[in-house]
C-alpha cells in the first residue's frame, strides 16, 4: 500500500488551522507543513480531521486538552489524535514541522489513539525536515513516495516519554489541577487540595488517583517537572527554578528530575534521543 502524501511549507506567520483543513481536500495521506512562532505565542483551542504529529525543532510548547497537559521539548514531538480539541502554548521562540495523517492511515500504522510525547530519533528529524521541502504532488511510487512510507514507520517505532500530566474529569478536582499546572509547586498540600475541593483527604486521595491513574504527590511532581522542562529551555537558571517550584536545592530538584526523566535536566535538554 502507498502512502499518499502532500507537503506545504509555511514560515514567519502561524498556520491557521482552516488552512490545514483546505489541505485536506488533496488526494494524500500526509500532509507536512513547517512554522516558526514568536515566544508566548498562543494558538487557541482548535481539531484537525487528521492526527497530527507536532515536532519541535527548536523551542519547547506545552499542548492542553481536556484530558491532560503535555510539555514538549526540543527535539520531542506530540501524537495528537484526529478530532482531539487543543491547545499550544510557545514557552519561547518555538519552530515546529508538523505531519497530519488521515485516520485511516494512522490506524494501518498503528498510531496510538491518546495524545502522547514521543522521542524522536536523527532519522525521524531528518525526514521531518525533508518533508517540507518535498514538491507538493509527487510520484508515489517513486523517493518521496518511500521517503514519507517510513516517516510513518518512524512515528510507530517511537518510544513514549513520560511527559505528561493527565486532568481528572471531576470538575472540582479538574480546576484545582488547571490551577496548580498554571502555578506548580511542591509545598502544595493535600490536605490543602481536599479543602478547597471540598473533600475529605481521603475522598479527596482516592478520587484523584480514581481520575488520573496517579496519587496527588505523584501528579504534583509531575506537574512542577514539566514546568521546570519549559523553564530551562528558555534559559532560566537551574537554582531558580529549583527554589520556584519548592524544592529544598537544586540537588533535591535534579534527583527527582533524574528518577522521573532518567538524567540530569541539562543534559536531558541537551540530548535529542532521550
Amino acid at each position: 500500500m502507498h502512502c499518499r502524501v502532500n507537503i506545504c511549507r509555511k514560515w514567519a506567520k502561524p498556520m491557521r488551522n482552516t488552512r490545514v483543513e483546505a489541505f485536506d481536500r488533496t488526494p494524500r495521506d500526509v500532509i507536512a507543513t513547517g512554522n516558526e512562532y514568536p515566544p508566548h505565542h498562543v494558538l487557541p483551542s482548535h481539531s484537525h480531521r487528521r492526527g497530527q504529529l507536532l515536532y519541535a525543532s527548536t523551542g519547547v510548547f506545552t499542548t492542553i486538552t481536556n484530558e491532560g497537559s503535555w510539555v514538549v521539548p526540543p527535539r520531542r514531538a506530540l501524537w495528537i489524535p484526529a478530532g482531539v480539541a487543543h491547545e499550544v502554548h510557545m514557552g519561547g521562540p518555538v519552530a515546529t514541522r508538523s505531519a497530519y495523517v488521515t485516520p485511516e492511515a494512522a490506524q494501518a500504522a498503528g498510531l496510538s489513539e491518546r495524545c502522547v510525547v514521543i522521542a524522536v530519533s536523527p532519522l525521524l528529524h531528518e525526514l521531518l525536515m525533508e518533508a517540507v521541502d518535498l514538491p507538493a504532488e509527487y510520484d508515489l511510487d517513486g523517493r518521496d513516495g518511500r521517503v514519507m512510507a517510513l516517516l510513518l514507520d518512524e512515528i510507530r517505532r517511537m518510544p513514549v516519554l513520560p511527559l505528561s500530566a493527565p486532568l481528572p474529569h471531576e470538575k472540582r478536582l479538574a480546576a484545582l489541577c488547571r490551577d496548580l499546572l498554571e502555578e506548580p509547586s511542591q509545598e502544595v498540600k493535600i490536605d490543602d487540595m481536599a479543602r478547597r475541593a471540598g473533600m475529605s483527604r481521603r475522598h479527596f486521595t482516592r478520587t484523584f488517583r480514581e481520575e488520573t491513574g496517579m496519587s496527588f504527590t505523584a501528579w504534583r511532581q509531575q506537574a512542577c517537572l514539566l514546568s521546570a522542562l519549559t523553564r530551562l529551555g528558555n534559559g532560566e537558571a537551574i537554582t531558580q527554578v529549583a527554589m520556584d517550584l519548592g524544592y529544598g536545592n537544586p540537588s533535591a530538584f535534579t534527583a527527582a528530575f533524574r528518577r522521573v526523566l532518567g538524567m540530569a535536566p541539562t543534559r536531558y535538554l541537551a540530548s535529542p534521543a532521550a
